[in-house]
C-alpha cells in the first residue's frame, strides 16, 4: 500500500486538556513495535513473529484519549487491532473501554466496556470507510458518569451512568494498543480465520493523546510496571 499523506489537522475542541504521548512501554515483542517521538508515530507490525502491544507508562483517571489510526491493508481476517483503556491487561478484574477492529470486516469497529472484568456490552458500528484507507481519529471520552466513543469528531456511541450503584469503569487505566491474531476465539467467528496472505501487516498510530493532568501518581510506579510486564508475559504464554 502506498504511504498515505500526512493527515489533515483535526479541530482541537476535543483535545482540550490533552497532550501528545511522548513515552510508551512495550509489553511484548518490542522488535515489532517502533516508536518515533519526533514524528509522533507508533508503528506496530504483525508477521511471523506475531504482533506487539504498547501502552502508556502512566495510568489515568478520566479524560480524553485518542489517536489518528491507519489500519493494516490486505486480507486481515483473523487479526484484531485496537485502541483501548485498561486498568491492567490480563487482570481478571480489570476495567476497560475499547475500540476494536475485527479483521474480517475492517469497514466497521466494535466498542465495548468492562467493569471488574465483566463486559458483554459489545456494539458493532459501520464506519463508512475501510480502516486502512488513510488516517482517521478515534477518541474515547471517559468521565465518572459518561463514556463517549468518537470517530473523526462525530459521536459513535454514548453511555451514561444513571445511578451510583450502576457498574462503571472507575479504576485508573493505561492507554493500550495492539495487533494480534484473535482467530482462535470462538473458532474464528469473531475476527475470522487467519490467512496471512498479505503479511506483514502494519498498523500506524499518530498523534496519540492522553489527559496528561489526570495521570495518577501511584505509589511504587516501578511495581506497577513490573505487574504489567508479568501480566503480559503470562498472557503471551497462554496464547502460545
Amino acid at each position: 500500500m502506498a504511504e498515505s499523506p500526512s493527515p489533515l489537522p483535526i479541530p482541537n475542541e476535543h483535545h482540550h486538556g490533552t497532550a501528545l504521548l511522548r513515552e510508551i512501554a512495550v509489553d511484548y515483542c518490542p522488535e515489532a513495535c517502533d516508536h518515533s517521538p519526533a514524528a509522533s508515530e507508533i508503528r506496530v507490525v504483525f508477521d511471523h513473529r506475531g504482533g506487539a502491544r504498547w501502552r502508556s507508562r502512566s495510568r489515568f483517571r478520566f479524560g480524553t484519549f485518542g489517536a489518528l489510526i491507519r489500519g493494516p491493508g490486505g486480507d486481515t481476517s483473523g487479526l484484531n487491532f485496537n485502541l483501548y483503556l485498561s486498568s491492567l491487561e490480563g487482570d481478571k478484574s480489570q476495567d476497560e473501554i475499547d475500540f476494536e477492529f475485527l479483521g474480517n470486516d475492517p469497514s466497521a469497529v466494535q466498542t465495548n466496556f468492562y467493569t471488574a472484568g465483566l463486559g458483554r456490552r459489545e456494539r458493532i458500528h459501520p464506519l463508512g470507510f475501510h480502516a486502512a484507507d488513510g488516517f482517521h481519529e478515534y477518541l474515547i471520552k471517559w468521565a465518572p458518569h459518561l463514556i463517549e466513543w468518537l470517530v473523526d469528531g462525530a459521536v459513535l456511541r454514548r453511555e451514561e451512568r444513571s445511578a451510583a450503584h450502576q457498574p462503571w469503569p472507575l479504576k485508573p487505566m493505561f492507554l493500550y494498543a495492539s495487533v494480534w491474531d484473535a482467530s482462535y476465539i470462538d473458532d474464528g467467528r469473531w475476527t475470522g480465520s487467519y490467512v496471512g496472505s498479505d503479511a506483514p501487516y502494519v498498523c500506524l498510530y499518530r498523534d496519540v493523546r492522553v489527559p496528561i493532568d489526570n495521570a495518577v501518581a501511584e505509589e511504587g510506579d516501578a511495581a506497577a510496571e513490573a505487574a504489567a510486564a508479568a501480566a503480559a508475559e503470562a498472557e503471551k504464554q497462554n496464547v502460545s
